[in-house]
């Protein structure tokens, strides 16, 4: 049985001070389902165990990575207890990544002292506070990481839904994406939505109190097309011209298209200097496009990532904070 508690049986006598040693690696959890494009992405690596892609040396950009554990440590334990202690000693918030010996790795996280992970409500700032994520790899050895690359549990971001007013669940991309860029649309802000029937960005945008031009060949949901600050181009996002809009204070795309395509609609945008921010959805079809995303992830001062609310498809935001 590999689930146990503490008892005289059960573990050796406690040592004074664990066993701790850097791994000299990198951990990157992939998203559910895409542990083969997180691999591809990063290249050479060590081992891989469930979502838990273990590579050698620093960090690497690593958009298909849900969080990243930076300089993980190994920690040898005999006792829940000295566990607990031993994470307790690096730092105090934690959370659990529950690999296997579940019970036993419960109990750890149960004499830690308590994360809240209660829902967001959108728009809230980015948590401040550090926290780690660790795992048990056997009954006496932890894995741990002071430092992650997400604020949040796992880099999950549960919001506060509102089921009623959005045509669909699609504004959970923006939302998330509006909170790691740490900066919303305001009054007085004009916004461009590609792509955006039925309408969900549309929605996130003017609640925020922007304005919004929202462009797609199929008409918005009418409760959206009938908000007050929202003007309505029903036509292909690829035949506008830029200066056919003229300055956006946000360009958010959602649109379906291959990424190639949507990096030449970036360029031109980027090359007119008519745009102040990007929040644009990359789709891939049945294999993913890593050699577009590569290509997107290259324009200095953008940041690639793949969201919690993310599906088979990247999230390219300009410029990063």
């Amino acid at each position: 049985m590999d689930d146990f508690a503490d008892s005289p049986a059960a573990a050796p006598a406690p040592s004074a001070t664990p066993v701790v040693t850097p791994l000299g690696q990198t951990i990157y959890l992939a998203p559910d389902g895409f542990v083969d494009d997180l691999v591809a992405e990063l290249g050479d690596v060590a081992t891989v165990d469930g979502r838990l892609v273990f590579a050698d040396g620093p960090a690497r950009p690593a958009a298909w990575a849900q969080n990243i554990w930076f300089d993980p440590v190994r920690i040898e334990i005999n006792s829940i207890k000295g566990g607990a202690k031993a994470l307790r000693g690096i730092q105090r918030n934690w959370a659990l990544w529950s690999q296997r010996h579940h019970r036993r790795a419960a109990l750890i996280q149960d004499n830690l002292p308590h994360v809240s992970a209660k829902p967001v409500t959108f728009p809230s700032p980015l948590p401040t506070a550090p926290l780690g994520s660790w795992t048990l790899l056997d009954e006496s050895t932890i894995v741990a990481a002071a430092r992650c690359s997400s604020p949040f549990r796992h880099g999950e971001v549960p919001f506060i839904e509102n089921r009623t007013a959005p045509p669909n669940r699609a504004y959970l991309k923006l939302w998330e994406a509006l909170t790691l860029f740490g900066e919303q649309p305001g009054p007085g802000d004009r916004c461009l939505d590609l792509g955006a029937c039925p309408g969900g960005w549309t929605w996130v945008l003017h609640e925020l109190g922007a304005s919004v031009v929202s462009v797609d060949k199929a008409p918005l949901d009418p409760a959206i097309a009938r908000l007050p600050r929202v003007e309505i181009r029903q036509e292909s996002a690829f035949g506008l011209k830029p200066q056919d809009i003229g300055p956006v204070d946000w360009l958010c795309c959602d649109v379906i298209c291959y990424p190639t395509r949507l990096l030449r609609l970036v360029r031109d945008w980027m090359d007119s200097g008519l745009a102040k921010r990007f929040i644009c959805t990359l789709k891939f079809q049945a294999d993913t496009d890593h050699e577009t995303a590569r290509a997107f992830a290259a324009i200095p001062g953008g940041r690639v990532l793949h969201l919690d609310h993310n599906k088979h498809e990247l999230t390219w935001m300009w410029p990063a904070q």
